[in-house]
């Protein structure tokens, strides 16, 4: 008796074809995901990029008029310094909620996915 004409055999291999269905049709979603997650942290921080340039140009300003001025030449890269630091301290902890937030957002998508009732196929 061959495999095709063994019923059992038959049985055993259409279960494995339905699994393997079902756990690759399960991987799209989390795929999807996490893409949409990784779409909107790069947004993120691309914004949160801009907007510290932004900041930093504009926190620039008085400085640039200071540096002009005779006797604060000296005390001017100290506050540069200082100002630019703080400046990066900020976006970085922006960035650093962002991934974090992001990491737990697609836990948390993945995990309601994977506790979602599977539809079932209708019987014909």
């Amino acid at each position: 008796m061959t495999a095709s004409a063994h019923p059992a055999k038959q049985s055993t291999k259409t279960t494995r074809t339905k699994k393997t269905a079902r756990a690759r049709a399960g991987a799209a979603p989390r795929r999807d995901t996490r893409k949409l997650v990784d779409l909107v942290r790069e947004a993120i921080d691309n914004g949160a990029t801009t907007v510290e340039e932004i900041h930093k140009s504009i926190a620039a300003l008085p400085l640039d008029i200071l540096g002009r001025l005779d006797g604060f030449e000296d005390r001017l890269a100290n506050v540069r310094r200082i100002q630019d630091e703080s400046i990066d301290a900020v976006y970085d902890v922006i960035r650093r909620v962002n991934h974090e937030v992001t990491r737990l957002a697609a836990d948390l998508l993945e995990g309601a996915q994977s506790r979602r009732p599977r539809k079932r196929a209708q019987a014909r």
